[in-house]
Order: structure tokens, then C-alpha cells, then sequence
């Protein structure tokens, strides 16, 4: 079979006798890659107007813009596709992203939306992506890719019709149907080109049309789409440990910047074991990580935990290991009120000092932890392993030669 796939409007407003172009489709053969899987799910009806025309003509000017847009959703349109193909939704869903976030998952709005999907707080909330001191799933890539279908299946289900889904995505459910509701009182149409609708909202499904006419025929916009083959880009691996971010990437030889593009959500630097969480690899670098897991000596987090006497105040505390007092209170979910901590197992952040030494480690010839006895002084340590009080006191981030009983120090390879 084989079917065509419009590069323009199958609802045509335009002048009769307007050029309908169309790009043939084979439907007997594998798709491709991920483009192509995108183009045979396209089910919305197309939209033509005056907005739409700008858009396209828009985008087709700038096409090294929307390839930079293209290489970045590469690492996620794998996921984003199969998700929409398993619930049988229209494959336009997943270019919405380019619409709102340019498929930057660290995209951040000044109304507080995040992510690749856009998610604002409140509406995060309600579709139960965390969001606390440690992790904003609002930029999780599959955590947020689940919500906003889930989301966006709730609002064709409410509209009933995609262009007021869409609408109701950027604007809010709400004020669609009031712009609806007034436009039924005074007798007028109620489709998403009939309703006054502020500028953003009024532009939005434009937008997403345009990008859907170009990715639907890009050689007609001399528009090269990045390879992005059909089968998984990342796996997921569930983690039982804290482990630095840092440490992570090391661990699966990427560089931090990457991994963070898979990983965004973790706000301080850690990934928690109590947060049940699972990082995302690309799948060549799995094998790596469990490799250079396997044979890593060092402790996967920097974070010191200390056990808080009697007598002890948070502040003490914090002018102890150099950390702020409120980070020091978040960290550790403390009200601001609390008299007593004694016996608090406390969560202390790493000083920056520490962080940029295990960025500059080497995985494979791993930092060393020694553990404080009794009688041990910063000299003795350093002189036992081949290294100096000053290369001790950088690594660790101490601020004096004082040591306790049990404290981790990391020793320099």
C-alpha cells in the first residue's frame, strides 16, 4: 500500500486552484528511521492559514535552526514515538516539543515551565511529576514524555477535537472552553481559527503545523534532518546507590554535559537511592558503565553523612564542613524552627573543591577513601600515601588540619 502524506492541508482554505503537495509513503516496507515512523502516524487534519504560511515560511528560512532543534531531539524521539504509537495517538504529538522547547529538556520559561514538555508547577504536580530541592521531573525525558500524553489524551477527551487539545495544552482547558462558551453565546463559530485567543496561543498550532509541513517533505524546505534510527537511543538503568553525577558520567565515559542532557532532573549534583531512581545511557555505553562499575573502588557519592551529637547546632555544624546553613537545612528536609538534632543523621554537600577533583579523576584509576583512626594526623596520612597535608586539604575542601574519628578523606591518585 502505499499512501501520501500532505505537506499541506487536507482541511484546504486556501484560494482554489493553491498547489496541494503530497510525498508518497510505502507502507509494505519497514519505515526508515524515526522520521519516517513519524510521517505514517500523522493523523490530525492538516490546518491552513495566513499564520501557518508565516510559520513555515519561517522556519524553512532558517532551516540550521530547526536542524539544531532536530540533532537534540534525537535522544529522545525513539522513546517519545514508540510511547505515542503503543497508546495509538497521532506521531504529531511528538514535534510538539520543537513548538515548546526547542526539544531542550533544560528549556525554562518565565512562567516556570520546564522541561521538554513545558510543564508549569501546578500542572506538574497534578500529573505527578516530583518536584522537590533534589529533582524536577519536569525535565525528566520519560517521566515528563508519560505525563504530557497522559495529559494531552485528557484534553482531546475534554475538547474533542485536537486543535482545541492543543490550545488547551498552551493556554489552559479552561479558558478554551470560555472562549468557546462566548463565542456559542453570541452565535459564532467555536473551531480553534474562530475563537479570540491571546497571540502565543493563537500562533501555537501554527507553529506545530509548520514544523509538521517540513518534517513531512524537508527537501522541498532544504531541510536536513538528522539520521535517527529506528530502535532505542538509551536504556534505563535503576540505581540502589547514591552516586554522583559526575561519577556516573565518568563511570560510562561521557562527557558530563551529555549525560546530563539525558539526566536533567537531579538538581544537586547526586542521584539518591531513596528517590527509587533510574538513569538513562545511551545503549553503546552501558557495557562501559557495568564494566568500570565493577572495578571502581571509590565511593560513588561525595556526600559525607555525620551523625549529630548532643549539644551540636545545624550552624556549628555547617562552619564545620564550610556548607551554607540553609543548603544544609534543605538538604536535609529541616524546619527552620528545629531546636534538637541530636542524633540526626546529617547529609553533608560536597564544597566545590571536592567536586572538581573527582571531575578531573579518573575513573579507571580510581580515587582512594581512607577512614580517620584514632591517633591519625592530616601528616601522617599524607606522609603514608605518598602525597601532601596541602594536595589533602584541596581534595577534601578542609579548611584546617583537624580531623575526627571515622571521616572519609579521598586520597589523591
Amino acid at each position: 500500500m502505499v499512501i501520501a502524506v500532505a505537506g499541506c492541508s487536507t482541511i484546504d482554505q486556501r484560494e482554489p486552484g493553491a498547489e496541494l503537495t503530497t510525498r508518497s509513503i510505502d507502507l509494505t516496507r519497514e519505515p526508515i528511521d524515526v522520521w519516517d515512523r513519524i510521517r505514517r502516524g500523522f493523523a490530525v487534519p492538516n490546518l491552513n492559514s495566513d499564520l501557518v504560511d508565516k510559520w513555515t515560511a519561517y522556519y524553512a528560512a532558517h532551516p540550521k535552526s530547526l536542524q539544531r532543534m532536530a540533532d537534540r531531539s534525537g535522544k529522545y524521539l525513539y522513546y517519545i514515538v514508540d510511547e505515542i504509537n503503543r497508546r495509538g495517538l497521532p506521531t504529531e504529538l511528538a514535534l510538539l516539543p520543537f513548538v515548546e522547547s526547542a526539544y531542550n529538556p533544560n528549556a525554562y520559561s518565565r512562567a516556570h515551565a520546564s522541561g521538554l514538555w513545558q510543564f508549569i508547577p501546578s500542572t506538574g504536580t497534578a500529573f505527578e511529576l516530583e518536584q522537590t530541592w533534589w529533582r524536577d521531573q519536569r525535565r525528566d525525558p520519560v517521566a515528563s514524555t508519560n505525563s504530557a500524553l497522559d495529559y494531552l489524551e485528557y484534553l482531546f477527551e475534554y475538547q474533542g477535537d485536537w486543535f482545541l487539545a492543543f490550545a488547551s495544552y498552551n493556554w489552559g482547558e479552561g479558558s478554551v472552553k470560555r472562549a468557546i462558551a462566548k463565542n456559542e453565546a453570541a452565535g459564532k463559530p467555536t473551531d480553534y481559527l474562530s475563537l479570540r485567543m491571546p497571540s502565543e496561543t493563537a500562533n501555537y498550532v501554527p507553529k506545530l503545523q509548520a514544523i509538521k509541513n517540513i518534517i513531512a517533505d524537508p527537501e522541498r524546505y532544504a531541510v536536513i534532518l538528522p539520521i535517527v534510527d529506528n530502535e532505542p537511543y538509551f536504556v534505563t538503568l535503576k540505581k540502589d546507590q547514591d552516586i554522583d553525577v559526575v561519577i556516573a558520567a565518568q563511570l560510562a565515559e561521557m562527557p558530563l554535559e551529555e549525560f546530563k542532557e539525558l539526566n536533567p532532573s537531579y538538581n544537586q549534583g547526586v542521584i539518591l537511592a531513596d528517590l527509587q531512581p533510574e538513569i538513562l545511557l545511551p545503549r553503546e555505553k552501558l557495557a562501559t558503565y557495568l564494566a568500570n562499575l565493577a572495578q571502581y573502588q571509590g565511593d560513588l557519592s561525595s556526600w559525607e553523612k555525620y551523625l549529630a551529637s548532643d549539644g551540636e547546632s545545624l550552624s556549628a555544624i555547617a562552619s564545620q564542613f564550610n556548607v551554607p546553613l540553609e543548603t544544609l537545612r534543605r538538604a536535609n528536609d529541616l524546619k527552620r524552627n528545629q531546636s534538637s538534632i541530636a542524633g540526626t543523621q546529617l547529609l553533608i554537600i560536597p564544597g566545590p573543591t571536592v567536586i572538581e577533583s573527582i571531575a578531573a579523576a579518573d575513573v579507571r584509576s580510581p580515587v582512594r577513601v581512607y577512614r580517620v583512626k584514632r591517633g591519625d594526623t592530616l601528616s601522617s596520612i599524607a606522609r603514608r600515601n605518598q602525597t601532601s597535608v596541602a594536595s589533602l586539604q584541596s581534595f577534601n575542601n578542609l579548611k584546617s588540619t583537624r580531623l575526627r574519628v571515622g571521616q572519609r578523606l579521598r586520597i589523591p591518585g
